[in-house]
């Protein structure tokens, strides 16, 4: 995918309107240390496009980036931060829900997960629910850097058998630092875009 333009175009906060936009969607989940803004960024090609922070818990809002004026990248907001009340977290998780019942261009779900730890509870909660209204997820396994070539396989393993996935359960390994897994990652999207679409 080579990236002309790119913007963010509408942000939804916990009392907005979700957009009903025409062109298809892909939305990214995952906790709130997991990666998802560097994902973000090194999928568009931008340096800081979506907000990294060295405080987790940064997206509180439901973002909506234009991808050249053909289809969206929903940045959902991150989970499981501690610090942020009950009822913060409830009203996130309602305004996830809202977005997955209430999206009609929705082609697909990644979940980001940290490729060096077996899945959190919060992650397999979010991946059992995204499989309940409809959805395949694609689990993106973030941080590949940080682990040797080597234990690749053993953690992947980790994962599948964390999440409880079948055998064609797409999981993608990915590093913000080398940008491995970036060109599987919009391969999938344009696919489900198109398959859809058609």
């Amino acid at each position: 995918m080579i990236i002309k333009n790119v913007n963010l175009e509408t942000v939804c906060g916990i009392t907005s309107t979700l957009p009903e936009n025409e062109k298809p969607e892909v939305a990214f989940a995952g906790k709130s240390n997991v990666g998802k803004s560097s994902l973000i960024n090194a999928l568009m090609n931008r340096k800081s496009l979506a907000r990294t922070s060295a405080t987790p818990g940064k997206t509180q809002t439901i973002n909506f980036y234009n991808v050249n004026d053909g289809l969206y990248l929903v940045d959902l907001p991150g989970y499981g931060y501690a610090k942020v009340t009950e009822s913060e977290k409830q009203k996130w998780g309602r305004m996830i829900e809202r977005y997955l019942h209430g999206s009609k261009q929705l082609r697909a779900v990644f979940l980001l997960t940290d490729i060096r730890h077996a899945p959190p509870e919060n992650d397999r909660i979010m991946y059992d629910w995204v499989v309940a209204q409809g959805f395949s997820p694609v689990i993106i396994a973030t941080k590949l850097d940080k682990i040797k070539r080597s234990q690749v396989p053993k953690h992947l393993k980790m994962l599948r058998e964390g999440f409880g996935l079948s055998n064609d359960t797409t999981i993608i390994p990915f590093s913000a630092e080398t940008k491995q897994g970036r060109d599987e990652i919009w391969e999938l999207i344009e696919e489900r875009c198109r398959l859809r679409v058609e």
